[in-house]
């Protein structure tokens, strides 16, 4: 089984559409696609709607996506071609607690794809993409934690790798020598990335698997 990890520095950046893209592109992989969110003091994991509640009941929450129309990220994920969505849904700092959960979903799945950064404090990935934005200065702590770890950089609504960022400069040196890749609206994947991605899924494939 291999595991890929698509994470990001921020919001609205093109992250569920990189993963909703690849599933698309690589139906042969049959993937089962995670979204991983994080939610902070006072906003509930249940539903993601403002809480006071402190119950173990809404610490975690992971729901099966059962529609591939519903409009949400995870419904992208089946609509792109997805074996199985899931949407998971923690307070910070507790990710911790629904790994028992991903990991038997895990033991029957064929690849899986993940939408976070996060997740890599647990898993292993076989490959973890970075979508990055030169232009937004929000960089979560996540992203920039694992920046270094990233095995390929994806530039949002860019042409070329830019010399100037809206976030620390110190960091780009992180990523030149790594793979780079350029996406944007609306498909935030190409045939140069989905290429990326099978040779190096493949290349961690065990012989004769």
């Amino acid at each position: 089984m291999a595991i890929v990890f698509v994470g990001g520095h921020t919001r609205n950046i093109g992250k569920t559409s990189v993963v909703a893209g690849l599933i698309a592109s690589l139906p042969q992989m049959e993937w089962i696609a995670f979204k991983v969110t994080q939610f902070g003091h006072g906003i509930c994991s249940a539903n993601g709607e403002p809480c006071d509640c402190e119950t173990d009941a809404h610490t975690i929450a992971v729901t099966e996506e059962k529609s591939s129309s519903s409009g949400t990220d995870t419904s992208r994920f089946l609509a792109g071609g997805a074996v199985r969505s899931y949407w998971v849904r923690t307070r910070q700092g507790q990710l911790a607690e629904a790994m028992p959960r991903v990991r038997r979903e895990l033991a029957r799945a064929k690849n899986a794809i993940f939408e976070s950064n996060s997740i890599i404090r647990f898993l292993k990935p076989d490959l973890y993409l970075t979508v990055l934005d030169p232009a937004i200065q929000d960089f979560k702590s996540s992203a920039q934690y694992f920046l270094d770890r990233a095995d390929a950089v994806l530039w949002s609504g860019t042409h070329s790798a830019p010399e100037e960022v809206a976030w620390p400069s110190e960091w780009l040196p992180l990523l030149r020598n790594k793979p780079q890749f350029f996406v944007g609206a609306p498909e935030y994947t190409n045939d140069a990335l989905t290429e990326f991605v099978r040779d190096r899924v493949a290349a961690q494939a065990p012989a004769g698997g």
